[in-house]
């Protein structure tokens, strides 16, 4: 692979763009953009002002400089959509930083626990992320942005403290689907895992769920969101406890969908009615 052509890859997947929507915003075919960055081929010159163009990149970095790895703190304004608090999505100039392999295959990054207060303040600066620990799980698709978490508490229970959660990148929270478990970045609260119910259309609110009783469910404004990790995969050093498994006390702290769904449905209504008043 060229220079050029691993630029183009790179800079493409950092903006979350397949081959053909990156190929209908410049204006070519699809096989022409494989062309390039498989290194069969080199871009004309109205094709690369259009990549510079689109990139935020200039015309000379993109032919001569080694933009892929942590070379993203030198491209500030990459598109990446976010929801703005008002019912739809809206270009934001945020950078979605990550790391790859000798390769150019995405890394895993680990957000261990102590890390994760910084991770709110750090997370789209290319140095904060190039020290973070990194690792390849060949089970996760090939496609797709990874990070990993580890996790504090219990009010995820069963999974226990210290578990490191996997999610996948996802662009907006109006994608949230309601009664999965993500990984949101938040300007208020931090970097929380939690079951999410999506109320934007309704009031602009995500509701937050623990599947531990013991915590009380409670909602954020959308536009609180930084960042949205739909959790794909778990990797813990704790077995479960088959004593544990079939006493009473171990469902006592977990909840079925259906309560979770009840708590939720309960909690709206409330926040309907006081607005009411």
């Amino acid at each position: 692979m060229s220079l050029i052509g691993r630029n183009i890859k790179y800079l493409r997947k950092s903006m979350r763009l397949t081959q053909a929507k990156f190929a209908e915003k410049i204006g070519i075919k699809r096989s022409l953009v494989g062309a390039y960055e498989e290194g069969r081929s080199d871009p004309r010159l109205t094709n690369l002002i259009s990549m510079s163009r689109l990139f935020d990149v200039s015309v000379d970095a993109l032919i001569s400089q080694e933009l892929t790895g942590l070379q993203l703190k030198e491209m500030k304004h990459l598109q990446v959509p976010k929801y703005d608090g008002r019912g739809s999505n809206v270009p934001d100039t945020k950078v979605l930083a990550i790391t790859v392999d000798e390769h150019d295959n995405e890394n895993i990054e680990l957000v261990p626990t102590k890390a994760s207060a910084g991770y709110a303040n750090g997370y789209a600066d290319p140095e904060y992320i190039r020290e973070l620990p990194k690792f390849r799980l060949p089970m996760l698709p090939n496609y797709g942005t990874f990070r990993a978490f580890e996790i504090s508490g219990d009010s995820m229970l069963p999974l226990e403290s210290g578990t490191v959660l996997v999610g996948q990148y996802v662009e907006s929270p109006l994608e949230i689907k309601n009664g999965k478990t993500y990984v949101l970045v938040t300007v208020s609260e931090g970097v929380v895992y939690k079951r999410v119910f999506n109320y934007i259309d309704e009031n602009g609110k995500l509701f937050l769920v623990s599947d531990n009783k013991s915590y009380s469910p409670y909602e954020i404004e959308a536009s609180d969101v930084m960042e949205v990790w739909e959790a794909k995969a778990f990797i813990s050093v704790k077995f479960p406890d088959a004593q544990a498994s079939v006493s009473e006390e171990l469902p006592e702290k977990t909840m079925t969908m259906e309560q979770l769904t009840k708590i939720v449905l309960e909690l709206k209504d409330e926040v309907v009615k006081l607005k009411e008043q």
